[in-house]
């Protein structure tokens, strides 16, 4: 029973913080380190794995968009060129951050940075939503895309959060919010994707042993611990983000992820 708990806590909290600027990949480490009592290396791949119950989230949630993507060209020219920098920025940096979480790496200061950044984001919202004219997701140019894509590789190192660093550059990019939500999210599939290939490839061992401790019947149950409340949590942000008070919403991501961050150096 209570190793079921204990899974089902670790699914919670990647279901919430996989789509919460706070980084889950943080979150994961401190969740499995202290419950399953894996290293911080192992908990990092592991949190890394943990994305496949948030990859059916996302699939399910958008699943009109993912068929749209074979009809759509710039959405499927969006995804391929996002996911291709993700992936040449992202994979050595996950290799790098495997031998920083060796030395003491504090994965905190990211997040603050990237805590102000989102209140910065709001500010920009709620003074320019009225004035400007918000750039159609259509008019991203490639080198748009690049930018995109670097910030989402840049989410490979630990306290940087993958939707919060997406999120923000579209936003900076003048993107509506609406759109900016829905994009990052979606290039989050194949990125996602690419990152659970990534631990199999280069850190199967960290898999297999953290597997072995949560046990397979236990990896289940997160996994759709996570699945679940990543719908829900996708749900409530994708609503929000339609409002003209969708800045309001940055303001509190950003203050929770500097919250969360100031509590990590302090613990």
């Amino acid at each position: 029973m209570i190793d079921a708990i204990k899974s089902i806590i670790i699914g919670i909290v990647q279901g919430i913080s996989e789509w919460l600027p706070i980084s889950s990949k943080t979150q994961e480490i401190f969740a499995s380190h202290f419950l399953l009592g894996l290293s911080i290396t192992v908990a990092y791949t592991f949190g890394l794995f943990m994305e496949m119950g948030s990859i059916g989230s996302a699939l399910i949630y958008f699943r009109k968009d993912v068929v749209r993507v074979f009809k759509d060209r710039f959405l499927l020219k969006f995804l391929v060129i996002v996911t291709l920098i993700t992936g040449i920025v992202g994979v050595p940096l996950y290799i790098i951050s495997d031998k920083l979480l060796q030395n003491a790496y504090n994965p905190s200061i990211p997040m603050m940075i990237l805590g102000a950044v989102l209140i910065v984001d709001g500010v920009y919202i709620k003074f320019t939503r009225e004035n400007l004219k918000p750039r159609e997701f259509n008019g991203l140019s490639l080198k748009h895309m690049v930018i995109i894509g670097v910030a989402q590789g840049l989410a490979a190192l630990p306290g940087v959060s993958r939707s919060g660093m997406t999120v923000s550059t579209m936003l900076l990019l003048g993107i509506k919010p609406e759109d900016a939500f829905r994009y990052s999210y979606l290039a989050y599939i194949p990125a996602a994707l690419g990152a659970v290939g990534t631990t199999l490839l280069f850190t199967r061992h960290n898999v297999s042993y953290a597997v072995d401790q949560i046990g397979t019947q236990g990896l289940i149950i997160a996994l759709i611990s996570a699945f679940i409340t990543g719908i829900l949590i996708i749900g409530i942000l994708m609503r929000v983000a339609k409002t003209k008070t969708v800045y309001i919403i940055n303001f509190l991501l950003g203050t929770i992820a500097i919250l969360v961050s100031v509590l990590t150096l302090l613990g």
